[in-house]
């Protein structure tokens, strides 16, 4: 048996890790139930959360579930999963080190003093680590930014992008370019050989309190009765070049990142969020996907290419939402058209196969310090919901247009394009999914070793407005393969797209920036070569990984928040819901702001109480009484750790 393996490692609370390897062939001697390695503390090797490491298969033992496993040791650290550690400056004895605020960084960082810069001891900082070869002794590190005083909201927020490797701030040579390409702005030539919207009714319908625009829809009523839509989105490509500084720096970012207070974009905001913006009343240089619909949202024709617009009204969700509603205001006619199709095309899609998930949007207000005084649960609309599907509906035509036109020269499987896939569910999970549901009380088939996609529909939409059914939806989204980006087309399962592709973000995303140039190239004619295709898959694996670091960022604050919004509401009552249980206690979500705490099981009152695994309940001996998931309980908050980013929960009733 092979015995070496490359993965990601994972580390437990424990200090010990799981490297996680994509060569399910490991396990095709029945070893193990998953695609994951034990590797104890003992056998780390300087491996720290999220490093990409070597790892050497030693032989297999039983976990704690009595489930064989595969057990190894790191040989090799091949990629440092974090660009920087952030935590706090401490010194003891003249030695100057890092406490790190994660949990899961098992050891401190040494800084020689020299390495200190401007910070002082009790500043919150962000500490690169320049050598660590002996996981007998502590890591040797450096200061690379001093963020100021620990709980201030700047420093607490920018920790989670910047330990990440998204800087607030662009370097020179990428803020000369950007300020360069907005002093020449947008001249004749540049738009020459468009074709020009400008005469066409084209708006645009963002958040209300959103700063760059990438998409704007057009919409005439063609004499045959049948609708033209154009999808426009920002022609980013058109200014940002190949090795361009502005364009390496994309490269490395790959995407912007969206705290709770701030975003951090991928571009420098002269373009994010002027010149590349799709502004209400100025010429904007765009790429079209343009598509002939019908009353039932059918398509009969489609151009794709380079365009002109000039946007005649700029609609937040709501102000779109009001028009629909009151059947009154700037282009109710082409809204309300466009929100009968798009409910259509929803139909259709969940008819093929496609999931239903919808799951809640925690907000925070914040007040001018950025501590949050209010949480709120993002509402969608038939607005949200209009853009969405035209948005998926550009994404899968431009994505089949791209395959299409390759493999009419080059054969079939032999196109270069960057899909957006999403793999069908292991089974195993699907599996644990089925357990999950039956504790809720539910039964759903299985066909084939999945849980059909409109089983799980129904279900959701029988559960209505349960409580227990937002807890559903997140467990379905884990059950799921992860959606990556990659050259090799395997189909969106939970889309139940054929082809799909990312074209409607390039301010955001790079993948986008990437499907506009090849767009461009398949229509000139210049097909990618196959000789290629590994530098378009070496950036589809890098923006896979750069979009789950800014995804843990983004959820690292959200968190920070809902602990920090609780710190101020110790001693306060209100509706919870279990969600979990553990031998330790149950996991409890607040009602309004989603914060979950746990509350222990010696808070649970005057009783024993048993956890029972199987059942995925704790139960009380002498009262018998229960909770699992889904228990509604009266809560009251008793601690709110920020360091730990932990919430304790007392139980009321």
């Amino acid at each position: 048996m092979q015995r070496l393996f490359t993965g990601s490692i994972s580390i437990t609370s424990k200090k010990d890790g799981y490297v996680r390897v994509a060569d399910l062939a490991l396990f095709e001697e029945g070893i193990g139930k998953n695609d994951t390695i034990f590797v104890d503390h003992s056998h780390l090797h300087t491996a720290l959360h999220q490093d990409i490491v070597e790892v050497e298969v030693l032989g297999k033992h039983k976990n704690q579930k009595g489930e064989d496993e595969l057990y190894g040791k790191v040989t090799q650290i091949v990629e440092r999963g974090r660009k920087g550690y952030a935590g706090v400056l401490e010194e003891e004895n003249g030695m100057y080190f890092l406490v790190p605020d994660d949990k899961r960084m098992y050891t401190d960082v040494i800084i020689p003093k020299e390495s200190l810069k401007d910070a002082d001891v009790g500043m919150k900082i962000i500490v690169n680590i320049t050598n660590w070869t002996d996981a007998k002794k502590s890591p040797i590190g450096e200061v690379s930014v001093a963020l100021g005083h620990p709980g201030d909201n700047d420093a607490e927020m920018l920790a989670y992008a910047l330990e990440r490797g998204f800087s607030d701030v662009h370097n020179k040579e990428v803020t000369g370019e950007a300020n360069a390409i907005k002093a020449r702005g947008i001249s004749e030539v540049d738009k020459a050989n468009r074709r020009d919207f400008r005469n066409i009714p084209t708006f645009t319908i963002d958040p209300i309190d959103a700063k760059d625009f990438d998409d704007a829809i057009s919409f005439q009523k063609l004499p045959n009765n049948h609708y033209e839509v154009g999808i426009h989105i920002a022609d980013v490509s058109y200014y940002v070049k190949p090795k361009m500084a502005l364009d390496e720096e994309a490269i490395a970012r790959q995407t912007s990142v969206y705290l709770v207070d701030r975003c951090i974009p991928m571009l420098p905001e002269i373009l994010s969020n002027d010149l590349c913006s799709l502004v209400q009343g100025e010429d904007r240089l765009v790429m079209s996907c343009v598509l002939e619909l019908d009353d039932e949202g059918i398509v009969h024709n489609e151009w794709f290419g380079r365009s002109l617009i000039n946007s005649h009204r700029r609609y937040s969700y709501e102000d779109a939402q009001i028009t629909l509603d009151t059947k009154t205001g700037d282009f109710y006619e082409e809204l309300n058209t466009l929100n009968v199709i798009a409910k259509k095309l929803t139909k259709a899609r969940f008819d093929n196969g496609a999931l239903s998930l919808e799951t809640d949007e925690v907000k925070f207000k914040l007040d001018e310090k950025g501590v949050p005084v209010d949480v709120y649960i993002k509402t969608r609309g038939d607005t949200h919901k209009l853009i969405e599907e035209f948005m998926l509906l550009a994404n899968k035509h431009v994505s089949k247009f791209i395959t299409k036109k390759q493999e009419e020269v080059n054969g079939e499987g032999k196109a270069i394009c960057i899909y957006r896939v999403h793999d069908k569910p292991d089974g195993e999970r699907m599996h644990d999914l089925d357990l999950y549901i039956r504790g809720l009380g539910y039964t759903v088939r299985f066909m084939d070793g999945l849980i059909p996609s409109k089983d799980l529909n129904n279900l959701l939409e029988k559960m209505g407005d349960r409580p227990e059914k937002a807890l559903l939806q997140v467990h379905i989204t884990r059950s799921m393969a992860k959606a990556i980006y990659s050259t090799k087309n395997v189909g969106h399962y939970g889309l139940a797209f054929d082809y799909y592709s990312h074209f409607t973000s390039p301010i955001r995303r790079y993948p986008d920036v990437l499907t506009h140039r090849l767009l461009m190239r398949v229509l000139d004619g210049d097909y990618p070569l196959e000789s290629e295709r590994g530098l378009y898959e070496k950036l589809c694996m890098q923006a896979s990984r750069r979009e789950k670091e800014a995804s843990d960022a983004e959820r690292g604050s959200i968190k920070y928040k809902q602990v920090e919004y609780m710190s101020y509401r110790i001693g306060q009552e209100f509706d919870g819901m279990v969600t979990g249980a553990s031998e330790w206690g149950i996991y409890v979500e607040e009602k309004k702001s989603k914060c979950e705490g746990m509350i222990r099981l010696r808070d649970l009152g005057n009783d024993f109480y048993n956890y029972d695994q199987k059942g995925g309940r704790v139960f009380g001996e002498r009262t018998g009484v229960e909770y699992k998931i889904g228990t509604p309980v009266k809560i009251k908050v008793k601690n709110a750790n920020l360091d730990l980013r932990m919430i304790d929960y007392a139980l009321v009733y």
